[in-house]
């Protein structure tokens, strides 16, 4: 006599109390939850170093902030850390100072490894739903093209954005907060 219940993959997408379950493929009738537990605060999947002295970075973190709150309210995928301010402390952030953070945009993924330049993009547009707009960068051929004119982008950008150059932001930081590098 044939069984008229549903499998586990009909119940889970017929019952919103188990989206997001789905059988383990190599126990057959054990569960395996594909969400964070709803008792576990859940940990940002990428975490963006960014200067927020500089108004264009402020201008895209803002952007990225919004984009992922609205896709993501109970839970941001995105988590943002500003190396200009004071209590920057290396130590926590993959060990990336303060000189190099300031060079060139740094992120870190959940995991601890650390993405650098246009790799940066390609992953947080990933998780805020518009990875197609990076997803050229990241091909064979366009990939050196997009990282050689960001290597320009962070070579001029502080001068472009009216603010001194790094090595005098160092040496303002060093004597502000001697502790942090």
């Amino acid at each position: 006599m044939a069984s008229e219940a549903s499998s586990p993959e009909q119940t889970s997408s017929h019952h919103p109390r188990l989206a997001g379950l789905s059988v383990g493929a190599s126990s057959v009738g054990s569960w395996r939850s594909t969400s964070t537990p709803l008792n576990q605060p859940s940990r940002p999947q990428l975490t963006l170093l960014y200067d927020g002295g500089c108004p264009l970075c402020l201008r895209e973190v803002s952007f990225l902030r919004r984009r992922d709150q609205r896709l993501h309210p109970e839970a941001a995928r995105l988590a943002f850390v500003d190396i200009d301010a004071a209590d920057y402390n290396p130590a926590l952030y993959g060990g990336i100072s303060y000189r190099e953070a300031m060079g060139r945009i740094h992120a870190l993924r959940a995991d601890g490894t650390v993405l650098r330049d246009v790799e940066v993009f390609r992953a947080a547009y990933q998780l805020i739903g518009l990875g197609w707009l990076y997803a050229p960068s990241g091909w064979p051929g366009l990939k050196q093209l997009a990282d050689g004119m960001y290597g320009l982008w962070a070579r001029w950008r502080l001068p472009l954005t009216r603010r001194p150059d790094l090595d005098q932001l160092c040496r303002c930081r060093s004597e502000a907060t001697p502790d942090h590098p």
